[in-house]
């Protein structure tokens, strides 16, 4: 019988981009659970090896880490590979790796939209094709793509990243389609505006750019797309995500999830 406290027991989940943000959030709320996790992702090597040994002992789980690149497809297989054989097998995978990068498309520079393309979208097939073949063997699966409000709806100078996210709906639906027979489900999680480095970086852009402080920036972002005008909190992400990998969702598949304050209600 599950643990009701922790669900995700005897479970292993590799989650990429996940050293900070909204991954690290996800990592964390997933340990809580029960999960052994794969981590992986950029940062410090000190400050990495501090959050995984953090997280083992907070929650008395296994926390390994993998830095592969994401765009390097060898480096990925060999992430994908590393976690069946160290934790024995794989169980969740969350592909939450991802960049952003903002101009109009006369401006856009090509060099960066293969990096965006390269890290939001075609790492997921690539973790994909190697962890699917895994969870066939293993019997059960649970894979959560990090789409995006982007992945539903644009906004201007996003070329890039809007194409990617709704690439990753749409491979995700792809994907939950050929595994709807194995225990297999395949969904996209969708957030508004969460408070990542990445969204305060455009938040500091946007302060520069419009003569206003950063706190200003901060709140007129928001209010501009999210009708609750409050940041999605990452572990609200987490929270999902650990849903979508229960046996209530073992019939939820192919679909998004939105978490987004309203923003896509409009």
């Amino acid at each position: 019988m599950t643990d009701p406290l922790k669900p995700l027991l005897g479970k292993t989940a590799l989650i990429t981009g996940s050293t900070s943000g909204i991954g690290l959030a996800i990592a964390t709320t997933m340990a809580a659970k029960g999960a052994n996790i794969m981590l992986n992702g950029l940062g410090d090597a000190d400050a990495i090896e501090k959050t995984r040994a953090t997280l083992a002992g907070d929650y008395g789980v296994q926390i390994g880490y993998h830095g592969a690149d994401m765009t390097k497809p060898d480096e990925i297989k060999d992430m994908v590979e590393t976690t069946h054989k160290e934790f024995g097998s794989l169980d969740i995978l969350v592909n939450n790796a991802g960049i952003q990068y903002t101009n109009p498309i006369e401006k856009f520079d090509p060099k960066m939209w293969d990096k965006i393309i390269a890290i939001n979208l075609t790492s997921a097939f690539y973790t994909m094709h190697y962890a699917v073949p895994l969870m066939r063997q293993g019997g059960f699966g649970r894979i959560i793509n990090t789409a995006s409000a982007h992945g539903l709806v644009a906004s201007v100078e996003k070329a890039a990243y809007v194409a990617s996210k709704h690439g990753i709906i749409g491979m995700s639906k792809v994907v939950a389609l050929e595994t709807a027979e194995d225990n297999i489900t395949c969904n996209a999680v969708c957030p508004g505006w969460v408070l990542t480095d990445l969204v305060k970086k455009q938040i500091e852009a946007n302060a520069k750019r419009d003569g206003v402080d950063y706190d200003t920036a901060k709140r007129q972002l928001v209010e501009a797309k999210q009708p609750s005008k409050e940041y999605v909190l990452p572990e609200q992400v987490g929270e999902l995500m650990c849903f979508l990998c229960s046996d209530s969702a073992a019939q939820m598949t192919g679909s998004s999830y939105v978490i987004d304050g309203g923003w896509t209600a409009q």
